[in-house]
């Protein structure tokens, strides 16, 4: 009897946790299977909205804004030695100069009209900026072009001794080598939406030295970035 009784208190636990592995599984609460149903579809709108989108873009070929120099003219380059107890530091000079540009910047899409929300152009010689202006925002419509005459005034820029140096000597060879970078934020209508993204325009430009300098060649390329 007391082996039986033994054995039935050892079964007892195991009767315990076999109806504790049996017991019923908790509903799923309905918040989460309408998130998960929300989750889903959003996922499949994503999908859809891509696949539109790329057919947009294979049907409509959209072009980025173009932005290059048709015309320049150096009016005046000076390049003044910096007083004894000026504020420069030592082997920097004084660069003043006059620069006139008309630019070119084009829509070249046929279908999409874009409105440029931010502009900005500077000038550099060799890598160094010795001036800059920004336009005021505009838009144009599909195809359209516009030129803008841009007034790069250079006032009292420090150059150290060899910028100095090798601009000299550009002038006296005849042959002044400039590079204009343009910066613009360009929102793009699309239809169904819109499309903002940056453009970047650069041209290296040659031109005659002052007061009556020419351009003499150009070299322009537009790149973008969303």
């Amino acid at each position: 009897m007391a082996a039986a009784a033994a054995m039935a208190e050892e079964e007892l636990p195991l009767r315990r946790s076999k109806h504790q592995l049996l017991r019923p599984r908790r509903r799923t609460n309905p918040l989460v299977w309408c998130f998960a149903i929300l989750c889903f579809l959003f996922s499949l709108l994503l999908i859809f909205a891509g696949i539109l989108i790329l057919v947009v873009f294979l049907l409509i070929k959209p072009r980025y804004p173009q932005f290059d120099a048709s015309a320049a003219s150096l009016n005046g380059i000076y390049i003044d030695s910096p007083p004894i107890l000026g504020p420069s530091p030592p082997g920097y000079y004084y660069l003043n100069g006059d620069l006139t540009l008309l630019a070119n910047i084009s829509n070249p899409n046929r279908h999409i009209d874009v409105a440029f929300r931010y502009l900005s152009v500077e000038l550099y010689f060799r890598g160094r900026l010795i001036a800059a202006q920004g336009l005021a925002p505009f838009a144009q419509r599909r195809g359209e072009a516009r030129v803008a005459s841009l007034h790069m005034v250079t006032s009292e820029v420090g150059l150290p001794r060899e910028l100095a140096a090798a601009m000299a000597e550009e002038v006296r060879r005849g042959r002044v080598s400039y590079s204009v970078r343009g910066t613009f934020k360009v929102r793009a209508s699309l239809g169904f939406g819109h499309l903002t993204y940056w453009v970047y325009g650069r041209c290296d430009l040659e031109l005659s030295p002052p007061p009556t300098g020419v351009l003499l060649a150009s070299r322009c390329s537009t790149k973008h970035w969303f």
